[in-house]
């Protein structure tokens, strides 16, 4: 994480009437949130009827905003916002707008809602840029239903995977058949994808999920790489054996084995300089019983690292350090990885014009990983990308507590508007 000082602010503000932009996007965020299964826990799961009337609701607010805009071949909302003439190369911005169960508002709907009132700001003052804005709000970006994730930004960048069509939610109804159901045409799923000439890069707003913003008392971050992950599912295997006649020297208790790998992964993690993350989020104990020694233990391991050599290298270090606690306490080990994500970096050239708007607005420009996964991860595969993040409240995220102030949301869309408007492309000169 780096900071840096300010620049002084521009004298002129990009947008005509910036003060509004917070209170229009706070409404919106209100009323898509509305849109849920039931009014008492947020959830807006791919291919239901609560994505349909998201859907529909954040298209007609993109054509209020000047936009032509329509839904895609995997249920995206895409909007576009033609340049100074038709059929330029467009920057994108976007993101999600599907929940967790028992979601807060704010975690992806932001980023959308935040993109269409800076093309509505420049719409209402009659201003083209030379180039045009596209806005995708993208339909799955969670996994909730089909445990499968990015799957609208997946379909964007080209690389969604048709096995994926095959899976079944808990109710026994496959993504195929729930996507005829929806209206759409699972063997046109290839249609929504897009070609790296067409985009100048990929731009999202997204509130920041952790606590570091608010810590150093700062609205906005500039994010420099999404974390990539690693998920191991490990098994300790001992004796199980009564818990009154076995002595404490010639036990193989497989939980207490458990309890000290756990506390080796989080000292390893603390120790390490680099921002290694690592979690322990699920463990079974068998038998399960208050007089019984457990005989075997399930743990799962969560590591993340904005680089993927680092990751790779802590993984191998922390599975080593298990092994030698199993082996000194004579229990069987079992470890496999159920999940790896690559890290994605920030594009250099992007992340500089998006610290040029921070600073812009009178803000220190602070730089810092994104420990959750976001679009990004997949449309790096046919643009460069960028994030701006935005400070919530207590860091508290996929929780019905989960806040951002209405300062911060202002802030954020002037930052945002004001990258917009001062863009230029890779390789070409700011005028």
């Amino acid at each position: 994480m780096s900071e840096k000082k300010p620049a002084a602010k521009s004298s002129s503000n990009p947008s005509s009437n910036p003060s509004s932009l917070g209170d229009e996007i706070v409404a919106r965020i209100d009323q898509l949130a509305a849109v849920s299964e039931t009014p008492e826990h947020l959830a807006r799961v791919f291919l239901t009827d609560e994505h349909r009337r998201a859907a529909d609701l954040i298209l007609s607010w993109m054509r209020e905003a000047g936009m032509s805009a329509h839904l895609d071949a995997i249920g995206n909302v895409c909007g576009r916002y033609e340049g100074e003439r038709p059929g330029l190369p467009a920057l994108m911005l976007g993101s999600h707008y599907d929940t967790v169960r028992d979601a807060g508002r704010w975690d992806g709907p932001l980023g959308v809602i935040t993109a269409i009132a800076c093309v509505a700001d420049l719409n209402r003052r009659g201003k083209r840029l030379p180039f045009a804005i596209e806005i995708v709000g993208f339909a799955d970006e969670e996994g909730v239903r089909f445990a499968s994730t990015l799957l609208g930004s997946r379909a964007v960048a080209g690389t969604f995977d048709e096995s994926v069509l095959n899976t079944r939610d808990r109710a026994g109804t496959s993504m195929r058949d729930a996507l005829i159901a929806f209206g759409l045409d699972p063997d046109h799923i290839g249609k929504a994808a897009r070609a790296r000439g067409e985009l100048l890069g990929y731009v999202e707003l997204h509130i920041e999920q952790g606590p570091v913003l608010e810590q150093k008392a700062l609205p906005v971050g500039v994010v420099t790489a999404i974390s990539g992950a690693t998920r191991l599912a490990a098994n300790l295997t001992g004796v199980a054996g009564h818990a009154g006649t076995v002595p404490m020297p010639l036990r193989r208790d497989a939980l207490t084995g458990a309890a000290e790998c756990i506390v080796a992964i989080e000292q390893f993690c603390n120790s390490d300089e680099a921002g290694l993350v690592g979690t322990v989020g699920y463990i079974s104990a068998m038998p399960g019983a208050t007089n019984v020694i457990p005989g075997k233990v399930s743990f799962t391991m969560d590591v993340r690292s904005q680089s993927d050599m680092h990751r790779k290298r802590a993984v191998a270090d922390i599975v080593r350090q298990i092994e030698v606690i199993a082996k000194r306490r004579e229990l069987a080990l079992q470890i496999d990885v159920t999940h790896e994500n690559r890290s994605v970096p920030c594009a250099p050239w992007l992340k500089a014009q998006i610290a040029e708007a921070v600073a812009a607005e009178g803000h220190a420009v602070f730089e810092l990983p994104s420990g959750a996964g976001h679009d990004g991860m997949a449309m790096v595969d046919v643009a460069d990308i960028g994030m701006i993040f935005v400070r919530c409240r207590g860091g508290i995220s996929h929780n019905p507590a989960e806040h951002v102030e209405l300062g911060d949301a202002d802030t954020g869309a002037r930052v945002l508007l004001g990258f917009i408007e001062n863009f230029h492309p890779h390789g070409a000169v700011n005028s």
